[in-house]
């Protein structure tokens, strides 16, 4: 059986690392390249770093911050924010970049997914998706959740697979930074519609909120940011509660 994987976030401002509530009112979390290196040591499975104003900026995620965590880390760590073809993909996997995110980019031009797919591979391709429920449809939002679409949450999921996607972020606005659980039924859609691994986003507060969310969200790796940058939940502790409850991870 696959274990479940426990992903810290780095959402990267200004070269800092931030934390908000429903992708608003942003403080410091610390330096990234510091946090990565702890969070290597003390048993997280990936990294995910999303530059969360590139996008909004129209400018390229940092690559300098790339080089310097590729130097410091031993686990695989993605990197979002800002990119939009080939050649941004190209410098972050050769400056140390294991998977790429691509989300408001993909939306806008979905080809995109299938070229990096195509010419990267598909373990190299995570599509992130920020939805909001609104009136009981999940509604696609892009640049850091500040624009809505007209896609449903499902649909595009099911799209991005077809097109070479290796795996979906799936952040739920409605749960994001509010410590309350993940958004586990829209997750078990997920999870039962697609053939690809689906990361949980949004809503990390407690350990019991982990291990919901792959008892019964189904998820493949669950993703948060606060609890571990504030010391609110200890890595090791959680991975030793989910292996009590029977939940398949790497000690």
């Amino acid at each position: 059986m696959l274990t479940k994987r426990i992903i810290p976030c780095l959402d990267i401002k200004n070269g800092r690392t931030v934390k908000g509530v429903n992708f608003v009112d942003l403080r410091d979390a610390g330096d990234p390249v510091e946090l990565a290196k702890q969070y290597a040591q003390v048993g997280a499975d990936e990294l995910v770093f999303l530059d969360i104003s590139a996008t909004l900026e129209g400018r390229k995620t940092m690559i300098e911050m790339v080089l310097k965590v590729a130097e410091q880390v031993n686990i695989p760590f993605t990197v979002g924010g800002g990119i939009s073809s080939i050649e941004d993909v190209a410098v972050l996997l050769k400056s140390g970049a294991d998977k790429v995110s691509v989300n408001s980019s993909a939306v806008k031009r979905p080809e995109l997914v299938n070229e990096l797919s195509q010419k990267f591979g598909s373990q190299c391709v995570v599509v992130a998706i920020d939805a909001k429920q609104i009136d009981g449809e999940w509604i696609v939002h892009l640049a850091g959740g500040t624009i809505p679409t007209e896609l449903n949450l499902f649909d595009w999921a099911k799209e991005v697979e077809t097109r070479g996607a290796g795996e979906i972020l799936f952040t739920s606005m409605n749960n994001d930074g509010t410590k309350s659980g993940f958004a586990n039924e829209a997750l078990r859609r997920l999870s039962t519609e697609l053939n690809i691994p689906i990361i949980a986003s949004g809503g990390a507060g407690s350990v019991q909120h982990f291990i919901d969310t792959f008892e019964e969200g189904k998820s493949d790796a669950a993703l948060a940011a606060s609890v571990f940058h504030f010391g609110e939940i200890d890595i090791i502790d959680l991975k030793t509660e989910l292996k009590n409850n029977n939940i398949p991870v790497r000690l």
